[in-house]
């Protein structure tokens, strides 16, 4: 197996980056491609890179099929309101997935497909204690849940046409040091809105552990849909205990005027977050570690310890020197 050919899209991202350094280290990864409207957010000592627009079809096919990978990973997904707003990250999000997910069509080498999709795709909790597992039908509520259920058929439909296996990773909420998050955002606000009738619980998972989930689906040519989350859960009352944050309770309407006053201060509550805030948001992990073989290292209570742990700006002090 030695010597496979990797092509990350989305790897200039926070996820992206740190699913290439991931694969840099393994020994079974020969040539290692990525593509993105960003550079790499780590220093990759063996990746080749290309800058290239999502818009850019042509090119991207251009590159896609003269590389003919053994395995890509699509990771080329914008959630609303993380480094766009809804309408920008719909859009750049469909563009990547049909040009990247269209050119594996064309790509005789390539053996597996693996996407990154996540929990939204199962739409509002009826229940906020719900878990749903693999086998439950997708039903998406939100935009960023429709986005990432366009992904999942469109990589299916690829794979068929082309006899590929195809998995799916469908992700809790990704909270690291560097990861735009609009759920983590709004968390490390001074003061935060909760559900006063509900309080829901939730989970997350830690961006370093949903690394390690799709190098090992790669590895292991992931042919079916996981849920990748983090063991535990928490409610936003207790998270923004545990942050030592003000404590902003809601009912009904009142929400409409915390969403404008909290997107004027900079952490905008997308659709997805609102439902996560009103109805919870949780998912049965267990096949995962079954089939991949690994266990996230947080809880999602450690990993919203982490999150308030995390300096906004790190102050350097200045050093006077002497001119001789």
């Amino acid at each position: 197996m030695r010597g496979q050919r990797l092509l990350v899209s989305g790897m200039g991202g926070e996820l992206g980056s740190l699913v290439a350094s991931l694969l840099e280290a393994e020994p079974w990864v020969g040539a290692l491609c990525g593509i993105d409207v960003d550079p790499p957010r780590r220093r990759l000592r063996k990746a080749e890179f290309h800058r290239i627009e999502p818009s850019n079809r042509e090119r991207i096919v251009d590159v896609v099929t003269k590389f003919d990978p053994h395995v890509m990973i699509h990771l080329a997904v914008w959630e609303p309101d993380a480094r766009a707003g809804t309408a920008l990250a719909k859009q750049l999000t469909d563009d990547a997935t049909t040009a990247i997910v269209g050119a594996a069509a064309e790509c005789p080498s390539l053996e597996s497909l693996i996407v990154r999709s996540g929990i939204e795709i199962y739409g509002r909790a009826r229940n906020s204690l719900t878990r749903p597992d693999e086998s439950v039908a997708p039903n998406p509520t939100s935009e960023y849940g429709r986005m990432v259920e366009r992904i999942e058929s469109g990589a299916q439909a690829v794979a068929k046409r082309i006899g590929v296996a195809v998995g799916s990773l469908r992700l809790g909420p990704v909270l690291g040091p560097h990861v735009p998050s609009p759920l983590g955002r709004l968390l490390r606000q001074p003061a935060v809105p909760f559900s006063l009738m509900a309080d829901p619980p939730f989970t997350v998972i830690q961006d370093r552990d949903a690394a390690r989930a799709f190098v090992a689906a790669a590895r292991l040519r992931l042919g079916e849909p996981l849920n990748v989350v983090a063991p535990g859960a928490i409610t936003a009352l207790q998270a923004i205990r545990r942050g030592k944050r003000i404590p902003l309770p809601m009912i009904g309407p009142e929400w409409a005027v915390a969403s404008r006053l909290s997107h004027v201060l900079g952490a905008p509550i997308p659709e997805h977050v609102l439902e996560t805030l009103h109805r919870g948001r949780l998912a049965d992990g267990h096949r995962a570690h079954e089939v991949l073989g690994i266990t996230p290292e947080f809880s999602t209570p450690e990993i919203i310890d982490h999150l308030y742990a995390w300096q906004s700006i790190v102050r350097v002090p200045s050093q006077n020197r002497e001119v001789a």
